[in-house]
């Protein structure tokens, strides 16, 4: 006969229960995006790109960018993120580095712009892409939002949200951006 009262013996097995069920939970992580294998495919797709941002007289930019009379890099810390700031885990920075390579080896995500007479300039994926896969990082200009108030650009995008509202920053891609610009399903042709 055991020595142990058969109430501990449950409790253990739920213990044990509880403790391998927080091990088996599997936590999703970002994907990479692959890109089209056909280079003929590639190329049309970056062509819709470099249309539309002719189209808008806007530079090619992957990356943030800082100019004079603007919002300065030390102004982009997460420290002065209200509420703090969410950190990517090792996995998600490894996929988010990969994108970046692939981007600056001409390897884009399998995007078409596409331009539609009441939508303007709108993002349609040229192939299958899985759920949570980095499609791109939002580009473009750097600045505080209180001098973007009564901007006119449609496709601005909260950066930092500070806990002094005069240090919370906007990235605004009217003149340098990426495809992310397109992708925010805003109106961005007709009134």
């Amino acid at each position: 006969m055991s020595s142990f009262p058969l109430s501990s013996c449950f409790q253990d097995s739920r213990k044990r229960r509880r403790r391998s069920l927080v091990y088996q939970k599997k936590r999703r992580r970002l994907l990479p995006f692959i890109p089209s294998a056909d280079p003929t495919q590639r190329l049309k797709q970056m062509g819709t790109l470099a249309s539309a941002l002719t189209a808008l007289h806007m530079q090619f930019s992957d990356d943030l960018t800082y100019l004079p009379g603007m919002a300065p890099p030390s102004a982009n810390q997460a420290k002065f993120e209200q509420g703090g700031m969410q950190v990517l885990s090792k996995e998600d920075i490894e996929s988010l580095d990969q994108c970046r390579a692939m981007c600056k080896r001409g390897e884009c995500p399998p995007l078409l712009v596409v331009f539609d007479s009441c939508e303007g300039f709108t993002v349609e994926a040229d192939d299958q892409i899985k759920d949570l896969t980095i499609i791109a990082e939002y580009s473009g200009d750097v600045d505080y939002i209180k001098n973007r108030e009564h901007d006119d650009c449609d496709s601005m995008m909260t950066l930092l949200l500070a806990r002094d509202p005069s240090k919370s920053l906007v990235i605004c891609p009217d003149k340098r951006g990426n495809i992310a610009r397109f992708i925010s399903g805003i109106n961005n042709h007709t009134l």
